[in-house]
């Protein structure tokens, strides 16, 4: 769990397969076999080294095939997604999610349940089977908050990661909203700021480039487009198989 699992390395054949599967970019496709364009992208955005804490980082690998020499060669570049704060659904709703994010603190439901008594049967039947592992992400925030040491917050951030896929839950409808998404941002900048490194699941990395995107929308944020094509190499390696149906599509059109 400490290190990232690197992607299948990308290769001529599957570069030529994204732009066969028509991967598309704010309607337009994007020519993913231009190996001048995928070498002159930047390892890291152009900013302060500051603010690259409210970044996910991923490593995409990709393997160019130099003609003159006969032979491949690899290279990592990284996709940084930014990671878009949870909002908070009108007040009285969400009173947890709404006051951690105003202060920047995570949300730790065993003592959100120990500080809510009225709250604690909703919450406990809201999560019968998975509450140890509630308790254990408690016990390692704690421990990060004795230690200051982003290690602890390892077993914090996968746990999260695992029981996001299941919410929403009554306890998050009804009272606490859900703070998931937060408490995953907050981790991941926590683990930053200490120079850990990690990896989240292909899953979750998907859930954040999607709200990347739809925050990027919502605020009418130029276009980047070495974020676009990252992200569209991303989905290739991490999800060989979509576009399948389309690429099969295509060969029938031609073979006509």
């Amino acid at each position: 769990m400490d290190s990232y699992k690197p992607k299948p390395l990308l290769n001529k054949s599957e570069l030529k397969q994204i732009k066969r599967s028509r991967t598309r970019v704010h309607g337009q496709k994007v020519i993913t076999d231009d190996v001048k364009k995928l070498k002159s992208l930047s390892v890291t955005p152009d900013l302060p080294e500051e603010e690259l804490v409210n970044y996910y980082k991923e490593p995409i690998w990709i393997e160019y095939y130099i003609p003159r020499e006969s032979r491949f060669a690899y290279e990592i570049k990284y996709l940084y997604v930014y990671l878009v704060n949870s909002e908070a659904r009108p007040s009285p709703m969400d009173s947890i999610l709404r006051e951690a994010v105003a202060k920047d603190q995570f949300v730790d439901l065993v003592e959100i349940s120990r500080l809510h008594p009225e709250k604690e049967k909703l919450i406990r039947t809201s999560y019968t089977n998975s509450w140890p592992f509630f308790e254990s992400i408690s016990n390692g925030f704690k421990q990060y908050q004795q230690t200051k040491d982003p290690y602890y917050l390892r077993v914090p951030l996968y746990h999260t990661e695992n029981l996001m896929k299941r919410e929403p839950s009554l306890s998050t409808l009804e009272f606490t909203g859900n703070f998931f998404i937060h408490n995953l941002n907050w981790l991941i900048r926590r683990m930053n700021r200490g120079g850990k490194e990690f990896s989240l699941e292909d899953e979750t990395i998907s859930i954040l480039i999607k709200r990347r995107n739809e925050y990027w929308e919502k605020k009418n944020l130029p276009a980047d487009e070495d974020f676009d094509l990252f992200a569209a190499l991303f989905y290739e390696q991490a999800f060989p198989n979509r576009g399948l149906e389309e690429i099969e599509a295509a060969e029938l059109l031609d073979e006509d």
